[in-house]
């Protein structure tokens, strides 16, 4: 039977640890903050040879839960999110003037 403690003394450092034990970042690095200008997107989180992105704003829900390759494409779909969503509000715009004059 395996004991939950190890008699280790303070000379012993990480070397004398289990390596199992020790956190290592993956191929994918550190959790990640995406930053899109000045809107905090979401972050990309290692998980397994990868990142999920989780959204922090709402324009970027419907990336939320995505697996990507890297943050930083993570980060590329992010930024082409932005590109395409004012164009989207312009029309809401138009549409609703539209629908004042009516």
């Amino acid at each position: 039977m395996h004991s939950l403690f190890a008699e280790l003394t303070p000379g012993d450092g990480l070397a004398a640890a289990d390596p199992a034990l020790i956190p290592t970042p993956g191929p994918a690095g550190p959790p990640r903050v995406i930053e899109i200008g000045e809107i905090t997107a979401g972050i990309a989180v290692p998980e397994g040879r990868g990142v999920r992105f989780f959204s922090s704003a709402r324009d970027f829900d419907g990336l939320d839960g995505t697996f990507f390759r890297t943050a930083e494409q993570a980060a590329r779909a992010a930024r082409e999110r932005v590109r395409t969503r004012p164009r989207e509000r312009v029309r809401a715009r138009q549409d609703g003037a539209r629908l004042r004059r009516a």
